[in-house]
């Protein structure tokens, strides 16, 4: 439920849409919700006029095309449906910082690897629920495993001359789980010495480290939506886009 009946007043009284009012009306129920239940929400909620509305013909219109479909149950709104309501100011994050958790569910239609798919939903689903620690944790997770899959795939043999160069006690690895074995700081130190990424991309990378040691300890660190917001996009731009795909 994205939206307390206690709030739908509120919300139902400004200059909106019917399409908007509608998609209102149905967020503020727990489950699908029938037509019936849709209006008497809205009713409810001091909208009287949307007794004359043909709700399911403004749901199938093309203008509300994708924010919500029929079940068996009745209406339910699609991901598509929650970020356009959010867009509208359903949520305290700003519409910037919505516009990248969009971006990051964009990204995740062409992730093949089930294993980033599932730590990138993670982090946008920490992220939209703003538990911002664990997005900033559950995040940095999800880039260090698709960079780590990348080493694998196209630079294993000049990661381990290097690492084997900084450090005489380094056994080759063969897998990404024998990466683990490397610091999170020397494994950025080690990509940038291959080209594997840019100076300029590392050190943007290590304050995104910072941030999620910050986060993923107990402490009296404070972050909010766009320090949350400024850390995923990093991680989207110079990680998931050039290298998840």
């Amino acid at each position: 439920m994205l939206l307390k009946p206690s709030e739908l007043k509120n919300w139902l009284h400004r200059d909106l849409s019917r399409i908007d009012k509608v998609l209102l009306a149905l967020a503020a129920n727990e489950t699908t919700s029938q037509v019936a239940m849709i209006k008497t929400c809205a009713e409810d909620a001091g909208l009287r006029e949307i007794k004359k509305w043909n709700v399911s013909q403004i749901l199938l219109g093309a203008k509300a095309k994708g924010l919500a479909i029929p079940t068996p149950t009745g209406w339910e709104l699609t991901e598509t449906g929650k970020q356009h309501l959010k867009a509208l100011g359903l949520t305290k994050i700003s519409p910037a910082a919505v516009n990248v958790a969009t971006d990051l569910r964009n990204l995740l239609v062409t992730v093949k690897d089930s294993d980033t798919r599932a730590f990138v939903e993670e982090a946008v689903a920490c992220y939209e629920l703003e538990f911002f620690r664990s997005a900033v944790v559950m995040s940095w997770l999800a880039a260090v495993h698709v960079l780590r899959r990348e080493v694998i795939q196209h630079h294993l043999k000049a990661f381990n001359v290097e690492a084997a160069r900084v450090d005489n006690k380094w056994k080759p690895a063969k897998t990404a789980d024998d990466l683990g074995r490397m610091q999170e700081a020397d494994f950025l130190d080690r990509l940038a010495a291959i080209s594997a990424i840019g100076k300029n991309v590392k050190e943007e990378l290590q304050k995104c480290l910072k941030l999620r040691n910050g986060c993923g300890h107990p402490n009296t660190l404070k972050i909010a939506t766009n320090t949350v917001a400024s850390h995923i996009e990093i991680l989207l731009l110079n990680v998931f886009q050039p290298f998840a795909k």
